[in-house]
């Protein structure tokens, strides 16, 4: 099994389809990402505050995969957005996950109401991480418009990827029209909508007509969308089932019928990152 690659705006690339590690408890992490990376999937997507690091750094650590065959990708925790503690806590991430550099970093969520709004000087500790080699590429979760705005100008440096909530239900068009505009690309969490849209009638309709499963057409749509995606699963079949989105595709017509269910948003099911607050 394959999944296709996106070039980021720094000239490195990251496998379109990954394996998320989100509310995964560290005594089952070990042995769902085993599983994972036994199955195929080549990018693993923590971060400090799942608390699991320690676990998917095992994981890969008994993979037998070479290093550079796995892509990892971890983010800040909303305790360390101070300059010192983000270069800290990547330090402790690094050791947790047995590495001695990361591929992706982001920052988890910018909390405008927190640090006195001041999310650029954390931009800037990323950045560091860069410059000293530690870190191949950084970016940003959950910013928007103005968020990143803000960032960009500031430093003249762009994040290479935005992971935002993206799914049928929810588009987030603003986030997502305004990182494609500066080449930023985007990564969809939650892109089954916590499963709601496996029930739904049209997403059913559509997976009957490809005769695939409902999650299938859900994260074909994210793929033709050019998301880049990583499904959460604790069961090997669906695992392989996530990984087989690659040999077909939908429709326009089909794409459109999908598209149609955004409710705006009213469809959001995370935390607004314009108020989102939590440390």
């Amino acid at each position: 099994m394959t999944t296709s690659t996106i070039t980021l705006n720094d000239g490195t690339t990251i496998p379109q389809l990954g394996f998320g590690t989100f509310q995964i408890a560290p005594e089952d992490a070990v042995e769902t990402v085993s599983t994972a990376l036994d199955v195929g999937f080549r990018h693993i997507d923590t971060a400090q505050g799942y608390r699991n690091e320690a676990e998917v750094g095992e994981a890969i650590a008994n993979s037998g995969l070479a290093r550079e065959d796995v892509y990892v990708t971890s983010k800040l925790t909303n305790s360390m957005h101070a300059r010192d503690d983000v270069l800290r806590s990547f330090d402790e991430t690094l050791t947790k996950l047995r590495l001695d550099k990361i591929d992706l970093f982001l920052i988890h969520w910018p909390l405008p109401t927190r640090y006195d709004g001041d999310f650029v000087s954390t931009w800037k500790a990323m950045l560091e991480l860069v410059e000293d080699g530690r870190l191949t590429s950084a970016g940003v979760s959950n910013f928007e418009p103005g968020h990143l705005t803000k960032i960009i100008d500031a430093t003249g440096v762009t994040p290479v990827v935005n992971q935002i909530e993206s799914h049928p239900y929810f588009h987030n068009d603003d986030a997502r029209r305004a990182s494609r505009e500066q080449a930023i690309a985007v990564e969809a969490w939650g892109p089954l909508a916590k499963g709601e849209a496996l029930k739904d009638a049209v997403v059913g309709d559509i997976a009957a007509e490809v005769s695939r499963a409902a999650s299938q057409v859900v994260l074909r749509w994210h793929v033709q969308r050019g998301n880049i995606i990583f499904p959460k699963s604790m069961h090997r079949e669906r695992m392989i089932e996530n990984m087989q989105i690659f040999d077909f595709e939908l429709t326009d017509e089909q794409i459109a019928r999908i598209d149609a269910l955004d409710k705006g948003e009213v469809g959001r099911q995370g935390p607004n990152p314009n108020t989102f607050d939590r440390v």
